[in-house]
């Protein structure tokens, strides 16, 4: 490593114009970029009939089609790790509008891919493909994204501007969420079968290269021009000394990612059809309540980075896993019996998973600039592809033994996030 001292982080300073600017742009951009990430399977179903042989099997079908977007997470490491080494060394811009290039491409290819019908076997495999870049997009923006804005404000100012952009992020599958219900209300499924599921992606891909267009006007950060400046950047493979020397920063980052990644699996991502199949709440009331609950999720990560940034992380965490704890075993308990509190109970829920939004403030903290974007995005990838894959899968399987499965691994995980919490207190962070 180098031997010229650290750059300093951002001198303490409230936000101004070019930071208002900097956060919309890029909380903007992450939306824009989820949304294209997480559109696929909302129209899951549809997909899989016409990529697959008709002669298939539904369940076989169904578990394909439900593997090839698996396979986008796990493609997120290894596109996350290679674009957060050259963020390391070439930037962090550069990085930031190619990611987002990266997704927007392959989602306006996936809107005008012929079908199995068309070109047999090579229709699925463009569409893995398809999802693998898409993958490998993802695992380099949100790493990417966090350290851009945390590194373009003070310190003070690290919680909001994380909260912010993590509250783009979740306004992403709001913005997929509100697009499909659209289209399944404006055609029948017929249309939707044979053109109307196109929209969706071609309307990310456009989505994308607007957004691409409006990173130009982004700026490199101040910290990262620092260190280019003093020659200080780092003088071997980043991730080496990350692995080398900052492993109790990778499990505390891994940690979190579990609860970042796991709450909103199985909160807002799998909860609207467990109301439906388990509790017989209609379609259009679960995905009203759930959309009410992405809300208060964006709104919850913004407030949980700003508390993070006056109280520190380590109240946030204790505080709001208490709450999330409260809030989502009333929720599940509920549901058998007093459906009429689904809108308000989910809501609260809702909120208080938004405590994930002090999650990036701890992370960036916890590598030094020189490798912090090589260490975040490690850690934050190979912990999503794990926890992000395991999750459905455990709840499932405990739904076998009770239909309160989700409360009981939502309570799981306040348990970790108040054991960081209480490490946070003790170390005064």
């Amino acid at each position: 490593m180098t031997s010229v001292p650290t750059p300093l982080e951002q001198p303490s300073r409230p936000l101004n114009r070019n930071d208002y600017k900097t956060l919309s742009l890029s909380a903007l951009g992450g939306a824009l970029e989820f949304y294209d990430f997480i559109i696929f399977v909302f129209f899951a179903t549809v997909v899989g009939k016409l990529f697959f042989p008709a002669e298939m099997p539904e369940w076989l079908r169904l578990m394909q089609t439900f593997g090839i977007f698996a396979a986008g997470y796990l493609a997120r490491p290894l596109g996350g790790i290679v674009m957060a080494h050259f963020g390391d060394l070439l930037g962090r811009k550069k990085m930031f509008t190619l990611s987002i290039f990266m997704m927007a491409l392959p989602t306006l290819i996936m809107g005008l891919l012929p079908t199995y019908a068309q070109i047999g076997l090579w229709a699925p495999i463009l569409l893995l493909l398809m999802r693998v870049v898409q993958g490998a997009a993802i695992g380099g923006e949100v790493p990417g994204a966090w350290v851009f804005v945390s590194e373009h404000v003070s310190e003070r100012n690290t919680g909001y501007a994380c909260g912010t952009l993590t509250a783009g992020l979740t306004a992403g599958i709001l913005l997929g969420s509100l697009v499909a219900t659209l289209i399944n209300s404006l055609y029948t499924p017929e249309q939707v079968a044979d053109y109307a599921w196109r929209i969706p992606f071609l309307l990310g891909g456009v989505f994308g290269f607007l957004a691409v267009y409006l990173r130009r006007w982004l700026h490199e950060t101040p910290v990262f021009a620092e260190m280019q400046q003093r020659k200080a950047l780092a003088e071997e493979l980043p991730l080496r000394a990350v692995l080398r020397d900052h492993r109790g920063a990778i499990v505390l980052s891994m940690l979190l990612t579990w609860l970042l990644s796991a709450g909103i699996v199985v909160v807002i991502l799998m909860t609207p059809a467990l109301l439906q199949s388990l509790y017989h709440i209609s379609p259009t009331d679960s995905l009203k309540a759930n959309s009410l609950a992405i809300v208060l999720l964006s709104l919850g990560c913004i407030g949980a980075g700003r508390l993070a940034d006056r109280f520190g992380a380590g109240r946030v965490f204790v505080l709001g896993s208490i709450g999330l704890l409260v809030s989502s075993w009333s929720f599940y308990h509920s549901l058998p019996t007093r459906p009429e509190l689904l809108f308000p109970l989910y809501a609260v829920t809702g909120l208080f998973v938004g405590l994930v939004g002090a999650v990036p403030y701890v992370m960036v903290k916890a590598f030094p600039a020189v490798v912090r974007f090589s260490g975040l995005s490690f850690s934050y990838n190979v912990a999503y592809a794990i926890f992000g894959g395991l999750t459905p899968m455990v709840v499932t399987g405990l739904l076998k033994v009770s239909p309160m499965a989700p409360a009981y691994y939502v309570a799981g995980l306040c348990m970790v996030g108040l054991g960081v919490g209480g490490y946070l207190l003790v170390n005064r962070r």
